[in-house]
């Protein structure tokens, strides 16, 4: 066994070697545009979450520095992430802002205690299915919390419980507001074609630009659809006067500047409460964020340092909260769109950071004219590219575990909450992996064409094919039934058995002892080295006898001869 050995090595350390004017100015170009493109995102996650708009972008601007100056992948950007939203949510609704700062403080000391432990590649075997059910669920659930703004319904909070939410909805639905929706629905078709547009062929766009400048369509391909959106939308606002919820009117603006160092109040009697949300946050920040930088991986070819990222994000989710930020995550869309700009540094992170730092000094009185009607759409838009909807539809084409597993998690998720949906996925995917592996594990009788010479009378003779451990150890009971039980001795052939665990062995030492009282001998052959060492570090086969424990078939049958003589 290896060493453990602590390892703090961003890989930033590793790409400024060699980092030249040419590589800034590819990552200068990046950050520009993922800075741009995620401040709408970063507002609109803060609401949706049921804090203010600023909360949202001091955590981009904060965690998204941090996380691409320390963490493990070369172009993962990190920030608040929609995955958060119901999770934030909930805590908020039950505990209260502060106790969400707090309970971030706390999951930001557990990513760091994952990073530190190694334990970045474990994430990696939650099952498919599990991820892909409660993404989903994520995804309806953010969907769903964004009906009231963008019908403009007249409701002053939304209950976090998702049947609650059905019932205020259908309850308030005659208080719509027709300029909140025309403002959504033409965000919503705008930020749907826009990149559409802008991807038809070169000579097609040529016409229509005029063929004078290809600069403008280099541009014009480049710029977000919701940043279009937004500035749109906050004009129409302005011009007409259109009487929908704003930024300014709901929650009167975004400061401009960053705001104070200051430390929660907490005691450790509610840390005790807060420990499940915590964890929840640390957990699906793990998942997330190591998702996003494998996602990254294969586009690029790279390879991140999943447990430099955990401890990236850890320190991240630590910070954020003393300046009033929210959970941090590393973000796929944004991490997508800083490849695809070129990046080739964490630099490019770090400059998007600093672009909305610019943007929240220079622009942030401009904010409050954006209609929560935009925002609603622009959340509309990341949830249905968040949900991988299409696996909906492959289902027919896997086992029905597999089936029961992404449904079960999916409809949790949304019905109950993640965490429950996480826990119960995770024990059906056991029970499920338990059942498998069981059912590969058989005990057969030997063939007469496999033995060199007869079975002597009063002995039988089994293969034993798979793993012997807690979920098949009954096949074994099978061996030792009154009618079925040799006078002689028992051969059990193991060199095609690969894993014997503790119940397992309990189990040989039954069939050992109940032979044993009827004047009748087990007898082993060709055991493999896993098996062995455990039978003889635990004594047992002391007790079976080391002539009873032998290497192959011949000689247990020459063995059972003599016992039979």
């Amino acid at each position: 066994m290896k060493p453990f050995r602590f390892s703090f090595r961003p890989s930033l350390l590793k790409d400024l070697r060699g980092y030249d004017v040419p590589a800034f100015f590819r990552d200068l170009s990046a950050g520009l545009t993922v800075g741009i493109v995620a401040l709408p995102l970063a507002m609109a996650f803060a609401i949706a979450s049921g804090v203010k708009p600023e909360a949202g972008i001091f955590t981009a601007i904060i965690g998204g520095f941090l996380i691409s100056a320390l963490g493990g992948s070369r172009i993962q950007i990190g920030g608040p992430a929609g995955a958060f939203i119901v999770i934030i949510y909930g805590i908020v609704e039950k505990y209260g802002v502060a106790n969400l700062l707090i309970a971030t403080i706390f999951a930001g000391l557990m990513l760091c205690a994952m990073g530190f432990f190694r334990l970045g590649s474990l994430i990696r075997y939650i099952p498919v299915p599990i991820v892909i059910g409660f993404t989903n669920g994520i995804a309806v659930l953010i969907a769903l919390s964004q009906m009231k703004d963008f019908f403009g319904l007249h409701i002053e909070k939304m209950p976090g419980d998702f049947f609650a939410q059905i019932q205020t909805l259908t309850a308030n639905a005659h208080s719509f507001n027709l300029a909140s929706i025309a403002i959504a629905l033409v965000s919503l078709l705008l930020i749907f074609i826009w990149p559409k547009l802008w991807q038809a062929k070169p000579n097609t766009m040529d016409e229509v630009i005029g063929g004078k400048d290809k600069r403008i369509l280099r541009i014009l391909r480049a710029f977000p659809g919701t940043i279009l959106v937004l500035v749109l939308a906050t004009l129409a606002v302005s011009l007409f006067d259109l009487q929908v919820d704003t930024i300014g009117s709901k929650f009167g603006g975004i400061p401009q500047g960053l705001p104070s160092f200051a430390l929660p109040h907490f005691t450790w009697e509610l840390v005790k409460q807060l420990f499940p949300p915590a964890l929840t946050i640390a957990l699906l920040g793990a998942i997330e964020s190591l998702l996003c930088a494998r996602v990254a991986d294969n586009i690029t070819g790279d390879r991140h340092d999943p447990n430099q990222e955990l401890m990236a994000q850890g320190c991240a989710n630590f910070i954020v909260p003393f300046f009033g930020g929210i959970p941090a995550t590393g973000t796929i869309a944004r991490t997508v769109t800083n490849i695809r700009a070129g990046a080739v540094s964490p630099i490019a992170g770090i400059l998007h950071a600093l672009t909305l730092l610019v943007i929240v000094l220079v622009a942030a009185p401009l904010a409050s004219n954006i209609p929560l009607a935009a925002l609603a759409a622009i959340l509309l838009y990341v949830a249905y590219n968040m949900g991988e909807w299409h696996e909906f539809a492959r289902l027919r084409h896997f086992s029905m575990n597999y089936r029961i597993l992404m449904l079960a998690t999916f409809l949790l998720t949304v019905i109950v909450d993640l965490t429950v949906a996480v826990q119960v996925g995770l024990v059906l995917a056991c029970v499920f992996f338990i059942y498998r592996i069981s059912s590969l594990t058989r005990i057969e009788l030997i063939p007469p064409d496999r033995l060199s010479t007869p079975l002597p009378h009063g002995v039988l003779a089994y293969s034993i094919f798979g793993s012997l451990f807690f979920g098949a150890v009954d096949k074994l009971e099978g061996l030792i039934e009154a009618e079925s039980m040799p006078e002689q001795a028992l051969i059990l052939e193991l060199h095609q058995l690969i894993n014997l665990d503790a119940t397992g062995l309990d189990a040989l030492e039954t069939v050992r002892k109940t032979l044993q009282k009827k004047g009748s001998q087990l007898i082993l052959c060709g055991p493999n080295r896993q098996p062995l060492d455990l039978m003889r570090r635990s004594g047992f086969l002391a007790r079976l006898g080391p002539q009873n424990c032998l290497d192959n078939l011949p000689d247990a049958l020459a063995r059972s001869a003599a016992l039979a003589a």
